[in-house]
């Protein structure tokens, strides 16, 4: 067959795909026997962005020798030019700025062991709702299925594990997970996974740790490697993965893992974790990558407007130099005791813990120093108490509000600060107290604690009056 013939007849993009079929599922070299003339002008004359390793068409060299390797291309050639099915794919490849709408129609040639297929590619520099939603009936519903879930969801974590369970039937998978990445911390976190009844695979919590980001980091270069995904549906393609990442690849079978299909979600072209599913049906393989590919566009989006809002919470709760809860939430939480909104454990101590000496330092030392001094504050406080019953009440003062904590036990946290301090310069706290019965005391506790304190300062300031706010170089007060 002339197949330069073939790809001239056609309009759009278009080359002709020989594959190397060695039976048993296994494939071996994947080349462009042909193409017209707009499929060799991407090639020779690639747009903004579209870099080739090499810009020379040679007809019937391999196509790695144009692009980095590519698995689920290999798998379209394959099942397109061996297996005899027609194949649509639209996928926006992470090695180039634009989005590839692609079809695989197989040739009824075969040349010994070579079959062949014509790969036809038209680019859209704009992500194209109509091609993404080119979808079968049924996982169209799977998608809007998800979409609903998460947009009538007042619990978004419980959610999420809904729908990661219903992925994992989808792909037919023992496990399958999200785990999100925050590349200033160096950290990773689980947010949802579904493992089957019958699995031996065991939950990420187990692996997810400081070192696991060193992994997981290493997945856009060497296992996504330019594509949008990565799907190793066999030993053939799991030999791929050995040798990427080949310390991910033990990781992955000393667990019991098979084969894998792995999944960036990204939101605003920012990665934000990755979606992966274990020992899937890769029968399947197909029909799991259209459906994540529209569905892991989704949860990208969504999961990026939930990280943006808990960022923003936590911008309005926080208070921005010492990382405790600020004023603010420390009065919601009154109003919401002293109303009898909130259900707290009984009794209820509170804690005024202000720092001495802070104008002295900012006035000596400068406001630099007064900021470290306040830092050192609040990491004292942390060595002692819980972060979520930490608050600064403004300017030199902090205050703790613990629920289920007695006399007693407020007493000996109050002494344990006064134990720690002395670790940080010049950190010296006034510190006061009060335990009532339950939460809807607790302002006439932050009234007597407010109290204590300022007796315990009086003490300070007697026994150090050149500290006292105000205070001149020779000792006397200037107010």
């Amino acid at each position: 067959m002339d197949f330069q013939t073939v790809c001239d007849s056609m309009a759009a993009m278009t080359c002709v795909v020989s594959v190397e079929d060695l039976g048993e599922g296994r494939y071996g070299k994947v080349c462009i026997e042909a193409g017209n003339k707009a499929y060799i002008d991407s090639i020779e004359n690639p747009g903004p962005g579209m870099l080739m390793l090499s810009n020379k068409f040679v007809p019937g060299a391999e196509y790695t020798n144009y692009l980095t390797r590519d698995l689920n291309f290999e798998d379209f050639c394959y099942r397109a030019a061996v297996q005899g099915k027609c194949l649509h794919s639209y996928a926006h490849p992470d090695r180039m700025p634009v989005w590839f709408n692609m079809t695989f129609l197989p040739i009824s040639v075969r040349e010994g062991n070579k079959c062949y297929c014509t790969y036809t590619m038209e680019i859209n520099l704009e992500a194209s709702t109509e091609c993404m939603s080119n979808i079968s009936g049924e996982l169209a519903s799977a998608v809007l299925e998800t979409g609903l879930k998460l947009r009538g969801s007042a619990d978004f974590k419980k959610t999420m594990n809904d729908i990661i369970k219903d992925i994992r039937e989808l792909c037919g998978a023992e496990h399958c997970c999200i785990m999100l990445m925050d590349k200033a911390d160096r950290s990773c976190d689980l947010l949802c996974e579904a493992l089957s009844d019958d699995t031996k695979l065991v939950s990420m919590e187990k692996y997810i740790d400081n070192r696991f980001f060193h992994i997981a980091d290493s997945w856009e270069e060497t296992v996504i490697a330019g594509s949008n995904c990565l799907i190793a549906k066999n030993e053939q393609d799991m030999e791929v993965v050995k040798e990427r990442n080949p310390e991910w690849y033990e990781s992955i079978t000393s667990a019991g893992g098979k084969n894998i299909v792995l999944f960036p979600l990204k939101s605003q072209e920012q990665l934000l974790g990755y979606i992966w599913a274990i020992n899937f049906n890769a029968d399947d393989s197909v029909k799991i990558k259209e459906a994540l590919e529209l569905t892991t566009f989704i949860l990208g989006a969504e999961i990026g407007s939930y990280l943006l809002i808990d960022r923003l919470k936590v911008l309005s709760s926080r208070d921005m130099l010492t990382g405790v809860l600020n004023r603010n939430e420390m009065n919601n939480l009154v109003d919401n005791m002293d109303q009898d909104k909130e259900a707290v454990a009984s009794p209820v101590s509170v804690i005024f813990a202000d720092l001495n000496g802070l104008k002295n330092v900012n006035d000596s030392d400068g406001h630099a120093a007064g900021d470290m001094l306040l830092k050192n504050a609040a990491s004292a406080l942390l060595e002692v108490f819980d972060d979520r019953d930490i608050y600064r009440a403004g300017g030199d003062e902090f205050s703790i509000i613990v629920c289920g904590m007695d006399e007693e036990e407020m007493n000996r946290k109050i002494e344990k600060v006064r134990e720690v301090s002395p670790k940080y310069h010049k950190l010296v706290f006034a510190l006061g107290g009060c335990t009532v019965p339950s939460g809807k005391d607790v302002r006439k506790a932050l009234r007597t604690a407010d109290e204590r304190m300022y007796e315990d300062k009086k003490k300070y300031y007697d026994k150090y009056p050149e500290l006292r706010r105000g205070a001149s170089k020779d000792g006397f007060n200037m107010n």
